[in-house]
C-alpha cells in the first residue's frame, strides 16, 4: 500500500489535503493525523470494516477499546444519554484532553467499542483534528498512530516510521502540545472514576465534582483477565525497544543508584541511557543522557516523554534508566505511561 503524506501548516490554506483525508475516511480508509495529546490513526467510527483496518495496521488487540473523536459537543446520535456531571466536564474541558466514557447506541459497532456496551468520546482542540472530522461528516475512532505497544507519536515523523506502507494518509502537523493520551473517566458510574490520567488532572476535575477519583485498577499491574473499559489498561503499552527501569527515591538517592546501575552495565557491555531533567543533568557521567525537561514543569516532562523514549530506540540502547516523578497534577499521566512501559519494574531507594 502506499501512503500519501501531507504536512498542513495553515488548516485554511491546506484545506485541500484535508479535504483528500477525509474522503478517505468516508470511503472505509484509515488516516493518521495529530491531535494536541498524540497522533491518531482514525477510521469512521461506524463502519465496522473500517475500524477494523485499525487493528490490523496496528497490530492492536480486539479487546481493546477505541474512542471516538467528534467535532461537537452534541454527541446524542452516538450516545443514550449524557449524565449531568458529564455535561459539566463537556462544558468546561471540551475541546480538549478529556474522553469521557458512557453508555453507547447501537449504531457504535462493537469492534469499535470491544464487545462493550460503553464508548469513550472526545472531542480534541486540534484545529486539524476537528476540520478532519467536520468534512468526513462521521466520528472517528482513533488510537494512537503507532505501532501497538511502542511509545506514542507526538510528531509526524514517527507516524510515517511505524505506519508507512500500512495505512492510506498521514496528515502532519505541529508536535503535539500535551504528549500523553488523553484523560478518561468513566461517567457510568457515581462518582465518575479516572481510568487513565492525562493532561487533565485529578485536581482539575475535583473543581467539577470533588468526588471523581483514580481507579486502583490502574495503578499496579492489570490483571490478564482484565475486560478493559478503556485504552490502556491491560497491555503493555507505550514501550520502547529497550528494558526500561524506573528508579524510585528521593533525588540524592536516586542519583547514586542510576550512577551505580549504569556502570555495572556498562561494565557488562550494555548500552545505557539515562532520563533525567535539567537540574540533574550534571549528576550522570556515563551512558547516554537525555533530558525530559525541567522537574518544574511537569507539562514539559509529559510533551517529552514520548519522543525522548523513541530517541532512546534511534540509539539502539539495551537499557534505559529513568527516574520517578511526583504523582501529582500531570504527574500521575507521566508515571502511569512510565510504569506501563516498564512492565512496573521498579527499583526503590
Amino acid at each position: 500500500m502506499e501512503t500519501k503524506v501531507a504536512i498542513i501548516k495553515n488548516v485554511n490554506e491546506d484545506i485541500k489535503y484535508i479535504n483528500e483525508a477525509s474522503e478517505i475516511i468516508k470511503e472505509g480508509g484509515i488516516v493518521a493525523f495529530p491531535t494536541e495529546t498524540v497522533y491518531g490513526l482514525g477510521a469512521n467510527a461506524l463502519d465496522t470494516e473500517a475500524v477494523k483496518k485499525i487493528f490490523k495496521a496496528k497490530g492492536r488487540p480486539q479487546d481493546n477499546p477505541l474512542i471516538v473523536h467528534v467535532s461537537s459537543k452534541d454527541i446524542k446520535s452516538i450516545v443514550e444519554e449524557v449524565p449531568e456531571v458529564a455535561n459539566k466536564l463537556i462544558e468546561k474541558f471540551w475541546p480538549g484532553p478529556l474522553t469521557i466514557i458512557l453508555r453507547k447506541k447501537n449504531v457504535i459497532p462493537d469492534v469499535t467499542s470491544a464487545g462493550l456496551d460503553t464508548i469513550g468520546v472526545r472531542m480534541p482542540s486540534s484545529s486539524i483534528a476537528l476540520k478532519l472530522i467536520e468534512l468526513s461528516q462521521v466520528p472517528i475512532a482513533a488510537p494512537s498512530a503507532n505501532i501497538s505497544g511502542r511509545p506514542s507519536p507526538t510528531e509526524v515523523e514517527r507516524c510515517i516510521e511505524d505506519l508507512s506502507g500500512k495505512i492510506d494518509y498521514i496528515l502532519g502537523g505541529e508536535k503535539s502540545d500535551v504528549g500523553v493520551e488523553s484523560t478518561i473517566v468513566d461517567c457510568t458510574v457515581n462518582p465518575p472514576l479516572i481510568l487513565r490520567p492525562g493532561g487533565i488532572t485529578l485536581e482539575m476535575l475535583r473543581e467539577i465534582h470533588p468526588g471523581i477519583n483514580i481507579d486502583e485498577a490502574i495503578k499496579g499491574k492489570p490483571d490478564e483477565n482484565l475486560k478493559p473499559k478503556a485504552p490502556g489498561m491491560k497491555y503493555r503499552h507505550y514501550a520502547p525497544k529497550a528494558t526500561l527501569k524506573i528508579i524510585k527515591g528521593n533525588n540524592e538517592k536516586t542519583i547514586e543508584k542510576i550512577n551505580e546501575i549504569v556502570h555495572n552495565y556498562i561494565e557488562n557491555y550494555k548500552k545505557v541511557a539515562i532520563l533525567t531533567t535539567n537540574e540533574n543533568i550534571k549528576s550522570f557521567n556515563a551512558g547516554k543522557i537525555i533530558s525530559l525537561g525541567s522537574e518544574k514543569n511537569l507539562e514539559e516532562i509529559a510533551r517529552n516523554l514520548f519522543e525522548a523514549l523513541r530517541e532512546c530506540d534511534d540509539l539502539g540502547v539495551d537499557i534505559i534508566l529513568c527516574r520517578s516523578f511526583e504523582e501529582e497534577n500531570v504527574g500521575v499521566a507521566i508515571m502511569n505511561r512510565l510504569n506501563k512501559a516498564a512492565g512496573f519494574d521498579i527499583i526503590e531507594v
